[in-house]
């Protein structure tokens, strides 16, 4: 599922959604991706992910995407409300999948799925599941979608395009067979959907002094950079020479002719440190075995620079409409 231009978000969504609830501590607003409302002594996050196609691992791919938010928040996801809608009755097969992934990711997780709703529906065409995720703060101070600060330190965990890349392994597999890409690079590609949990991560960066913390979704890096830099109304300027690149996806970049900086990486986490901070967030996650890079700095400025081997890039605008991802599903739907 797409996101819409922000211009039209900020028109015709944001205003309605708009409440005086004394309870809420932070409501809706562009890049925050979850809400905090007052419970008590506590403070609840909460973040709801759809996600609607005929994709492979759909219901393990929602689970993470909700839980991540949370947890880049600074946060233990603890509950989720699970909804799955098939298109026809008919469809149990595809709905009793869907249920049986949702429910192997929470446990994976370890997130408790409170409720679920199960059904179809004659008004959609493909399955659609949404996953509404919870943690209590107890006590933590959140970690902020703007939070970044001049000087901070840009950190980003995993790699890039590490969910795309596996789903067009799991959906275009016969398209993939007919490339130049062995069995067993197929068969590691798959095995990327195994990385889309970015949970310990977050948790050990908003511990060690994170500013924002952002999953890298819809847009890839470029896209979650813009969003942290105009939120925190500074420039971030990366070296994309230093992210850490899998073989395996830059064979699928040369194949499939995606942007890896633009491609939707679900298991990767961008972070800014502050420098004060920068040292002891890398010796933890080291301990941890967690793949991470230093990638850049925050800026005086607005967007994000992009340094590579052959150009230097200016990103200004937040483009939600752009993804990679978008566009490889439709194009290689169409020869599916």
């Amino acid at each position: 599922m797409e996101k819409i231009p922000l211009d039209v978000l900020h028109r015709r969504v944001v205003p309605s959604a708009e409440t005086t609830d004394a309870g809420i501590v932070l409501d809706a607003a562009f890049g925050e991706d979850a809400a905090m409302t007052r419970i008590g002594n506590n403070i609840l996050a909460s973040h709801l992910e759809p996600i609607v196609g005929a994709i492979d691992n759909i219901g393990w791919l929602a689970m993470h995407a909700a839980c991540n938010d949370v947890a880049a928040r600074g946060i233990q996801p603890r509950w989720v409300v699970l909804l799955v809608l098939v298109p026809g009755v008919d469809d149990k097969g595809i709905l009793v999948q869907i249920l049986r992934d949702a429910r192997h990711a929470a446990e994976k997780l370890g997130v408790s799925i409170i409720r679920e709703h199960a059904g179809y529906s004659a008004g959609i065409t493909e399955p659609l599941v949404d996953v509404i995720a919870m943690g209590n703060l107890d006590g933590k101070i959140p970690v902020e979608k703007g939070g970044a600060h001049m000087g901070d330190h840009v950190l980003i965990t995993k790699g890039i395009a590490l969910e795309g890349t596996a789903i067009l392994a799991h959906e275009f597999e016969d398209i993939v067979q007919g490339f130049n890409i062995t069995a067993k690079e197929l068969h590691e590609a798959k095995g990327l959907m195994n990385e889309v949990n970015a949970i310990p991560e977050a948790l050990i960066l908003g511990e060690y002094g994170a500013s924002t913390m952002h999953d890298v979704r819809r847009g890839g890096i470029v896209g979650t950079l813009v969003e942290i830099a105009h939120a925190s109304r500074l420039c971030i300027q990366i070296d994309a020479t230093l992210i850490p690149r899998r073989t395996v996806v830059d064979h699928f970049v040369e194949t499939f002719k995606f942007d890896p900086l633009r491609m939707i990486s679900s298991g990767a986490l961008v972070a800014t440190i502050p420098s004060e901070k920068i040292n002891d967030a890398k010796q933890k996650l080291t301990e941890k075995n967690i793949i991470f890079a230093d990638i850049g700095r925050v800026i005086d400025g607005k967007g994000v620079i992009v340094l590579s081997e052959s150009k230097i890039e200016h990103c200004r605008e937040i483009r939600s409409e752009d993804d990679e991802f978008a566009r490889m599903w439709q194009l290689y739907s169409r020869q599916n």
